[in-house]
């Protein structure tokens, strides 16, 4: 009778193989509403500048994320006192 020290593999573990890595330009981009991406915009650039938006701050933050894009845009401009 002959003793092994490691397991038999079953003939199909011979076959694995690695799968590629994923290409980043196939990846499903979620979207995101235009509200959302001003509200994450205006919260990093609060942050950024040194304002740190409180709790309270949630309710101005989301009636500034609502105004159009063009007044969006100004207050970034504000913000980061950079003349686009």
């Amino acid at each position: 009778m002959t003793h092994t020290t490691t397991p038999r593999m079953p003939s199909s573990a011979h076959d694995d193989f690695l799968l590629p890595p994923p290409n980043p330009t196939q990846r499903l981009r979620p979207a995101l509403d235009l509200r959302d991406v001003h509200r994450l915009e205006l919260n990093a650039t609060l942050t950024t500048a040194g304002i740190a938006p409180m709790p309270g701050d949630r309710e101005a933050i989301d009636h500034l994320s609502a105004l159009p894009h063009t007044i969006h845009t100004t207050l970034q401009r504000w913000l980061t006192h950079t003349n686009h």
